[in-house]
Parts: structure tokens; C-alpha cells; sequence
């Protein structure tokens, strides 16, 4: 089914117990001028599945502006095990989430490994920088402080952002323009459900498999897993998970001790039920207070002046 951005906004404020979207359709940003890097992909338009996107030939950027915005932006990534992209359930009710604190969202549709890129690893974390970038570079145009930027992951979003936030002097793609002299660091990173690791127990993932495949070796599961990259540099980063989530949670514990051993500031907060998947939390559950918890890191962030 073709994408109708429409219907995925309506499913999105419909999870929004109690609240209405009344966000105007978003601008789209579309992140390379030209194709993207490397070459392959898909063909034809993006498709749409129980509010799940996938068949992403031309990545892009939805910008979702405040009443009144305070400076600050957040680069949005839903998950879907890199094989789709959950819009509706995460990224859509986080923009909506974010813009009623007076942050300008920014959600990601980013390039899947798996859909016919001929180097399929580097796809999404090409995209994730280049995003980045690109909300750097737009900071005049949205009245953005470009001090101000973080990045708000779901489970393989995570993983994608996470990997923008450990590894910002990784150069993924080659400089193309002006927007790529912009910094590719986030001044905070905000990952749910993370996944930070492709090494075992945690290589069989759908993120994992996307990934690097059934039969990558030790070296490069470890070269593309985000705990495996942090250091001193890093951004502050707050991180939940749920006890009970069917990807092993023992990803976000493991970020989060790579966190404190180098010295990186690291706020977590483990839920005992939620699931996998719980988004901006699930009624009946534990994950409704992560909402405001993170609400109050990133007021000590200055995310929220």
C-alpha cells in the first residue's frame, strides 16, 4: 500500500489518549540532492503497513514546528528492526510529544540494509549524519540554536542515532556540500528500547540481521555495535528499557556501563513492565512516567529554556 501520511498522522494522534493532532502537515526535507551514497535501493514509492513504512528509496526529513519554539530540535528515528519503520506508534507521538514542550521534531525516514542498497550496513547511519546535518544547517530558517540539537531514538532508530551520538567523527559518506561542514555530534542523545549491540546473545535481532547478516564475524558485529564505540566525548544520554522486552534489555545495561566507565553522563531508568515497543509508554505500565522524567533531564539539558 502507498504511504498516506495523512492516515499514519490520525493513527499517531490516536494513540495520543486524550489529545488531538493539530500539527499542520509537516514540510518535507528531502537529505541528498542527488542519489543517496553508493548505489541500489528500491523502486517506487514508499509503502505503508499497519502504520509501518517501508521501500524507503529517497530518505527524507519531516519538520514538525512548535506554537512558540524555544531553540531547540530533536532528530526523531522510529524503529522496526531495519526492515521497517514504525512512524505511527513511535516517531509521530514523540514529535507531537516534543513540539507541545517547544522542541521542533524532526522525524527520519531512513534508508533499510535489506531492501537492495549494494552496501547496505552504512545506509541508515549515512542517513542518520547526514540528518543531522541537515537540522544543523536549517537552524536560521526554523530559528533552531544549533547548540541545542539532540537526537530521540526507538529500538533500531536507537541504534541508528545511537551510533550518530557515539561516533560523530566517523565520516559514513564522503562531503558533498555546505551542510556537511556542519557538526555531526548531538548535544544529547535520548534512546528507548535501544539496540546498542550486534554481538551475541544480541546477534540475532531482526536490527542485528539487518544489519550485518547471519554470518558477520566477531570484528564487525563489534565495529557496528554503539556500546563498543563510546567515549569520553559523547553526549549526555538518557536511556530506558523495560525488564520484560522480548529484544534482550540487557542492550540498554550494557550502554548504559559503557556509559558510566568512560566517564560519559548517562541517566537510565529500567521499567519492570512494557514490553518492547512501548513508544511514549504503554497505558497499564510502568513506561507512562518516562515521558516526564526525560521532560525533566532535558530541562536540565537547556533543552527546554
Amino acid at each position: 500500500m502507498q504511504l498516506d501520511r495523512r492516515t499514519l498522522l490520525a493513527a499517531a494522534a490516536g494513540s495520543l489518549v486524550g489529545t488531538a493532532w493539530a500539527q499542520p502537515a509537516p514540510e518535507r526535507i528531502r537529505l541528498w540532492l542527488g542519489a543517496p551514497p553508493g548505489s541500489g535501493g528500491p523502486t517506487g514509492p514508499l509503502r505503508e503497513k499497519d502504520g509501518v513504512i517501508s521501500n524507503v528509496a529517497v530518505p527524507f526529513l519531516e519538520a514538525f514546528v512548535p506554537a512558540v519554539p524555544n531553540g531547540a530540535a530533536m532528530l526523531v528515528a522510529a524503529g522496526g528492526g531495519l526492515t521497517g519503520i514504525s512512524q505511527a506508534s513511535e516517531a509521530y507521538p514523540a514529535a507531537r510529544w516534543l513540539t507541545d514542550q517547544g522542541i521542533t521534531a524532526f522525524v527520519l525516514t531512513y534508508r533499510l540494509p535489506r531492501e537492495g542498497w549494494h552496501d547496505p550496513a552504512p545506509a541508515p547511519l549515512q542517513d542518520g549524519q547526514r540528518a543531522l546535518r541537515t537540522v544543523r544547517a536549517a537552524a536560521d530558517r526554523y530559528r533552531l540554536d544549533p547548540a541545542r540539537v539532540g537526537v530521540l531514538g526507538f529500538s533500531a532508530g536507537g541504534y541508528v542515532l545511537g551510533m550518530v551520538a557515539v561516533r560523530d567523527e566517523t565520516q559514513f559518506y564522503a562531503p558533498l556540500d555546505a551542510i556537511d561542514t556542519q557538526s555531526a555530534r548531538p548535544n544529547c542523545a535520548v534512546l528507548a528500547y535501544p539496540v546498542a549491540t550486534l554481538e551475541a546473545p544480541s546477534d540475532r535481532t531482526a536490527t542485528a540481521r539487518a544489519e550485518v547478516g547471519d554470518h558477520a564475524s566477531r570484528e564487525s558485529r563489534e565495529a557496528l555495535s554503539v556500546q563498543s564505540h563510546v567515549h569520553a566525548g559523547c553526549p549526555p544520554m538518557f536511556v530506558v528499557q523495560a525488564a520484560d522486552a522480548t529484544v534482550n534489555p540487557e542492550n540498554a545495561s550494557l550502554l548504559e556501563a559503557s556509559c558510566r566507565e568512560r566517564g560519559v553522563p548517562v541517566e537510565a531508568h529500567r521499567f519492570e513492565t512494557g514490553g518492547h515497543g512501548f513508544g511514549m509508554g504503554r497505558p497499564g505500565t510502568s513506561t507512562t512516567a518516562w515521558p516526564g522524567l526525560c521532560r525533566a533531564w532535558l530541562s536540565r539539558q537547556g533543552f527546554l529554556r
